[in-house]
């Protein structure tokens, strides 16, 4: 009476030469149709993506507005008392002037906007392969939950055969009725377990479609399969983690932080102003000398004189202990994606010698179980031993689902961590 539908582990090694040992990546292992379409749709539709797509297309906005001039100076004046000149009265001034930063400024403050703009996309990445993991690890809660009901529920279909036998035993006045209320007191501790099973299930839904931006009672599929790779991944991965979109993200913003200290060694040097001043000048009644009346046109140049340079200096400073930050936080980064990956890479190679185990196991114990139920037809075995060993096979079918659970979801951690810039 083995239970239907037991659920192999697959383990397939994949490969990849590189980096001092092997590792697989995400693209080279495809999921079921129905978690495909929840990753795309909470690629299109999780609030968190979106913020951080909607952050970085903001940063984009930034470039040019820095690279752009600052805008001109129009300065007009009007007497009320004409001022007198040879030519004539003075009756209005127009004054225009534009301010030219130093070469390089702009293209320089549009480098570090661009930068950042970058690094915003990078996090943007990151979040969306965050949200993907916790999908995939919900999902792989909801079948685990799934695969117990069903395997307690093919358990309560045995427990009642079980009594039948054991009902059949004690009409023939081969066995106490003992043995049929022993039968009944699992049977309705199998009930209730589906229904606590059952009503777990509701908060699963829930936060999945919650993820997925659907209404909470939304319908959940969950396929009846869950299988993972088995790999050895070795070696140093800092390369690898170099273009994981965390550090990626730090790595730019370093970039940003090394073009605000050239920024700041320009914004010390001169900004150079061109301009023109107009003075509109009336015609003499009293005298006609030459030019008479005519506008008086004077180009004009300006030139900013940086001598506060304690602002230059501070400034620059900054731009260098920030990027030696950053730096910093893209080691502290890496050393916890390597932390992570150790760990997951136990916990897959700990879920498929598990399984393994459990589904040799399962074997003996099924044939196991087929001679006691003899041995206790002909009454030569204790009743007992017959429900023990129905809970046995109940207990490893159970540590199946979770070893399952636990690799799909180390494989799943492993992918994030394996992620790679896009």
């Amino acid at each position: 009476m083995m239970r239907n539908k037991i659920i192999k582990g697959i383990g397939a090694i994949l490969p990849l030469w590189g980096l001092g040992g092997l590792f697989f990546l995400s693209s080279m292992f495809s999921y079921s149709q129905t978690l495909e379409n929840y990753l795309q749709m909470a690629a299109e539709n999780n609030p968190k993506v979106k913020s951080a797509y909607s952050q970085f297309e903001a940063a984009m906005q930034q470039a040019p507005q820095v690279a752009s001039l600052p805008d001109p100076t129009l300065t007009m004046s009007a007497f009320g008392r004409m001022i007198e000149t040879r030519l004539g009265a003075q009756e209005a001034r127009f004054s225009f002037m534009q301010m030219f930063p130093w070469f390089g400024t702009l293209k320089a403050k549009e480098d570090a906007a661009v930068l950042r703009a970058e690094a915003r996309f990078q996090q943007y990445l990151d979040a969306r392969n965050e949200v993907f993991f916790g999908i995939k690890s919900v999902y792989a809660e909801l079948y685990a939950l799934e695969e117990s009901i069903k395997i307690r529920k093919e358990n309560l279909e045995i427990l009642d055969s079980y009594r039948e036998l054991a009902l059949s035993r004690f009409k023939s006045g081969s066995s106490p009725m003992v043995n049929v209320v022993k039968t009944d007191i699992q049977r309705e501790a199998a009930k209730t377990e589906i229904e606590l099973m059952e009503d777990q299930r509701r908060p699963l839904i829930i936060r999945l479609n919650l993820m997925l931006s659907r209404e909470p009672g939304a319908v959940v599929k969950v396929e009846d399969t869950l299988t993972f790779p088995a790999a050895v991944v070795g070696g140093r991965n800092e390369v690898l983690f170099g273009n994981h979109p965390t550090v990626a993200a730090l790595e730019k913003q370093q970039q940003a932080y090394e073009m605000e200290k050239v920024i700041a060694d320009k914004e010390g040097m001169p900004m150079v102003g061109l301009g023109v001043d107009y003075s509109i000048i009336s015609k003499r009644t009293d005298a006609n000398p030459p030019m008479n009346g005519q506008d008086a046109i004077m180009p004009m140049v300006s030139v900013t004189l940086p001598i506060f340079r304690k602002r230059i200096k501070a400034a620059k400073r900054e731009a260098e202990l920030m990027a030696e930050g950053m730096e910093y936080e893209q080691e502290a980064a890496i050393n916890e994606l390597q932390g992570r990956l150790s760990g997951a890479q136990f916990r897959l190679s700990r879920a498929n010698k598990l399984l393994d185990l459990y589904e040799r196991q399962l074997e003996s114990s099924a044939q196991a179980n087929t001679l006691l139920i003899s041995a206790f037809s002909n009454a030569t075995v204790d009743y007992e031993e017959v429900l023990q060993m129905n809970q046995d096979i109940l207990n490893l079918e159970t540590q199946r689902i979770e070893a399952i659970k636990e690799g799909f979801t180390a494989q799943a951690e492993i992918e994030y961590l394996f992620s790679i810039t896009e």
